[in-house]
C-alpha cells in the first residue's frame, strides 16, 4: 500500500537527497584531517550503532534466515563497503563536485547490469540513458583533458565506486530477503565496519587516529546522524511506500546538491563543463528511473 502524498512527505523525500548531496563536501572536508580508512571505519561504526538503536525501537528482527549470510556479505561488500571506500579514496585525488558527478552514473550502470544478470530488458530508454551519462563524463573530462591523462586516479576510483554500488544493488535486487530493508542495511554497516577497521589499523599510522578538531567532529556527527542514519531510516520506512517517480526525487536531488554545495562550501571552481556534465547526468538518471515500475523505488546509496 502506498502512502498518501502530502507536502510533508515530499519534503522528507527531498530531505534525503539534500542530506546525501551535502555528504559530498562533508566527506571531502573531513578527509583534510582524517585518513580515508579511519574515516570510513568510524563512520560505519557510528552508523551501525545508530541503526541498531533505531531497529530496536521499531522492533525489527535482526537474524537472517539460514543461507542468507553469504549473500548479505556479498551485497554489503559492494553496495556499502566498496562504494564508500572507493569514493573516499577518489575524493583524495579529485574535487568533491567532480566526484559527485562521476558517482551518479550509478543508476545507468545498475540498469545495464540488471539487464545482463537479472534478465531485465535492455530497452532503448536504458541505452539512451547510458549514452547520455557517457556524454556527461566526456564533457567533464574535456575541462582539462591533459590533467586527466596525467593523473587519472581520482576519476578512476570514482568510476569503481559507481560500479561497486551498481553490482551491490543488482545483488540486493536479485533475491527476496527475510529481513526488512533497514535490518539488511544494518548488517551491511556491520560488515563494512569489520572490514574497514583492520585496514585502517594496518595502512594508516596511529598518529592519524587522534581526536580531530571540533569542526571536523561536528561534520562527522552530521555525517553519521544525517546521510547515514536519517537517510537510511527514511528510505526504509517511508520511501519504499511511495511511487517510484516520487522516491526518485531524492536520487535526482543528491548530485545537484552535491555539486552546488561543494562549489559553495569548499570554494571549488565553477566551469561550464561541470554544469553541463551535471545536467547530462541528471538527465541520464531521469531517463533511467522513469522506466521503473510503480511502487519500486530506486535503491539506496551513500557517499
Amino acid at each position: 500500500m502506498q502512502d498518501k502524498l502530502t507536502p510533508l512527505t515530499l519534503m522528507l523525500v527531498a530531505l534525503v537527497g539534500v542530506l546525501w548531496g551535502l555528504n559530498w563536501p562533508a566527506v571531502k572536508f573531513m578527509l583534510t584531517d582524517v585518513p580515508p580508512f579511519t574515516l570510513r571505519a568510524a563512520g560505519f561504526t557510528g552508523g551501525a550503532a545508530v541503526l541498531l538503536l533505531i531497529l530496536r525501537g521499531l522492533g525489527h528482527g535482526l537474524m537472517p534466515q539460514r543461507g542468507e549470510t553469504l549473500p548479505i556479505m556479498a551485497a554489503g561488500l559492494f553496495v556499502l563497503f566498496g562504494f564508500n571506500i572507493f569514493a573516499a579514496l577518489g575524493q583524495l585525488f579529485t574535487e568533491a563536485s567532480r566526484a559527485a558527478i562521476i558517482a551518479y552514473t550509478m543508476p545507468a550502470m545498475t540498469a545495464v547490469l540488471a539487464s545482463v544478470f537479472l534478465g531485465d530488458p535492455l530497452t532503448g530508454r536504458r541505452i539512451l540513458a547510458v549514452l547520455i551519462g557517457l556524454a556527461g563524463l566526456g564533457v567533464l573530462a574535456s575541462a582539462d583533458f591533459a590533467a586527466l591523462i596525467a593523473s587519472p586516479l581520482g576519476p578512476t576510483l570514482m568510476l569503481l565506486a559507481a560500479l561497486s554500488w551498481s553490482v551491490g544493488n543488482v545483488l540486493v535486487q536479485g533475491r527476496q530477503w527475510s529481513l526488512s530493508p533497514l535490518a539488511l542495511t544494518f548488517w551491511f554497516f556491520v560488515l563494512s565496519m569489520v572490514l574497514a577497521w583492520p585496514l585502517a589499523l594496518w595502512l594508516e599510522p596511529p598518529s592519524a587516529r587522534h581526536l580531530p578538531p571540533l569542526p571536523v567532529v561536528a561534520v562527522f556527527a552530521f555525517h553519521v546522524a544525517g546521510p547515514m542514519a536519517t537517510c537510511y531510516l527514511l528510505w526504509a520506512v517511508l520511501l519504499r511506500r511511495l511511487p517510484a517517480t516520487v522516491a526518485a526525487i531524492s536520487i535526482l536531488t543528491a548530485p545537484t546538491v552535491g555539486v552546488l554545495s561543494s562549489i559553495w562550501l569548499l570554494g571549488e571552481p565553477v566551469s561550464w563543463q561541470k554544469i553541463v556534465a551535471l545536467a547530462l547526468i541528471v538527465l541520464s538518471i531521469t531517463i533511467t528511473l522513469s522506466g521503473r515500475k510503480a511502487g519500486v523505488p530506486p535503491q539506496k546509496h551513500n557517499s
